[in-house]
């Protein structure tokens, strides 16, 4: 039958893995538990529109994921947005400039997809025992995969987000692309998803601090007034929004991370098991590049051991 792997998670870092692997002539199921694949770059359809709700974007500066980012621009999947951010603090606004940041058309969780097509949301492993393949992959958060492999790693632990996306019925800011927000109690960043995605639709989206995320995880709608007032507040907006949608992010980001190992391998219960995720950063972050190098260098380490 050949060597077969299973990865559990259709994020970012188990699509490039499972790319890899099926790259070097490996067989591969993947187990999605959620409706869909893409994990933290989820872009849910919010009345009639898909709305990047996870990832707000992504940089680039390794060599390997510039290639794959250039793919995807070639493919007409991602597109450079912008190198300039507002910053809202109690001091005042300014802008900082930094790295190109990079979004999607159809929405970020159409790179995942194109990563791997043929995997399939929709299937949930509760026991490792329950596969039969040569190697298995734990490609998500830390407190999940310890749920699955309790003792074959060191686990770090995740915060909690709350994100909040409000459409008005016509655009009421003054924000060109996206703000940091400093200082806040219930709001750490604010996303323009019209200039994000390209079509200018009246959307922000907005990621809650830990806290107000702590505060709310088990009814994530009540989250939604003290953002909206927030999103008035320090954008001037005079009216309230036509729809708002809330998601509960419980493994949101990585507190730290596990040092200098760009994934996990270990032995398993006979078996090789893989680890890989944003928390996989020796350079801490950006997380979206840091979850791609971390999937795909452990597909080509698992890749050489089974071959």
């Amino acid at each position: 039958m050949g060597t077969r792997v299973a990865v559990i998670g259709a994020g970012i870092s188990g699509a490039a893995c499972a790319a890899t692997l099926r790259r070097a002539g490996i067989d591969v199921a993947v187990f999605e538990r959620g409706r869909t694949e893409g994990g933290r770059m989820a872009s849910p359809t919010i009345g009639q529109r898909r709305v990047d709700l996870g990832a707000s974007y992504f940089t680039a500066s390794d060599d390997e994921f510039l290639a794959q980012v250039r793919s995807w621009r070639d493919d007409g999947l991602a597109r450079p947005w912008t190198d300039t951010f507002d910053v809202i603090s109690p001091d005042g606004r300014s802008t900082t400039t930094g790295p190109m940041r990079w979004a999607a058309d159809d929405g970020l969780r159409s790179l995942v997809r194109a990563l791997d097509p043929q995997a399939k949301a929709g299937n949930q492993i509760t026991d490792l025992r329950d596969l039969d393949q040569d190697a298995v992959v734990l490609a998500m958060p830390d407190p999940q995969a310890a749920r699955l492999a309790p003792d074959a790693f060191d686990w770090v632990d995740y915060e909690p987000v709350i994100t909040v996306a409000a459409a008005w019925d016509t655009r009421a800011w003054d924000l060109d692309t996206a703000a940091f927000v400093n200082g806040d109690p219930d709001v750490t960043m604010i996303a323009d998803d019209g200039s994000r995605r390209g079509d200018d639709a009246p959307v922000l989206v907005a990621h809650s601090t830990g806290e107000l995320a702590t505060r709310h995880l088990s009814a994530p709608d009540d989250a939604i007034a003290p953002v909206v007032a927030t999103l008035r507040r320090l954008l001037d907006i005079g009216r309230e929004p036509v729809v708002t949608y809330a998601h509960r992010w419980t493994f949101a980001k990585p507190t730290t991370t596990h040092g200098d190992e760009p994934f996990g391998l270990a032995t398993s219960t006979g078996r090789l098991l893989g680890v890989c995720g944003d928390s996989w950063c020796p350079s801490g972050p950006p997380r979206t590049e840091a979850a791609w190098l971390s999937g795909h260098r452990l597909g080509a380490a698992l890749a050489d051991e089974l071959g």
